[in-house]
């Protein structure tokens, strides 16, 4: 009756993240947007690895939308300034970039991203006085 379906255990996850998101800080919906975007990433490159075109595909298409739609959306562009305008680009030379990563089925260049988002996510934290992840922890697992 209450076995550990798939179903279940996604219900179970979609309410813990959705309770995460209500009672989060700004600073902290940053870092699960970065969390998000990582582990789009390096499921990117495991399916890319294993010639799974359609999954790499979609968690490309997933890091491009947390991207767009998250990071770069959340930007106020006239009170954060220069600041803001420097992320502006560097978030759109992500999504470029994570788009030609499709196109030409290069794990390097989702490497490269991953490897700038680590890097934004961990700054992100130093700001906000959060911990930085252990040098051998990959950044995606530093908040679970």
């Amino acid at each position: 009756m209450f076995g550990s379906t798939p179903r279940g255990v996604n219900a179970y996850a979609k309410v813990g993240l959705e309770t995460g998101v209500t009672s989060a800080s700004p600073h902290k919906l940053i870092v699960m947007l970065y969390d998000g975007a990582l582990a789009a990433i390096m499921t990117a490159i495991t399916q890319m690895k294993a010639g799974n075109v359609q999954e790499k595909g979609k968690a490309i298409s997933k890091a491009i939308r947390i991207i767009d739609d998250g990071l770069r959306a959340s930007l106020d562009k006239e009170v954060g300034g220069e600041i803001a305008l420097n992320l502006d680009a560097l978030y759109d030379y992500l999504s470029r970039r994570l788009l030609e990563a499709n196109l030409k089925n290069d794990a390097d260049i989702l490497e490269e991203v991953r490897g700038l988002v680590a890097d934004l996510r961990d700054t992100w934290n130093q700001i906000g006085g959060a911990p930085a992840p252990a040098p051998n922890q990959p950044a995606a697992m530093a908040s679970m």
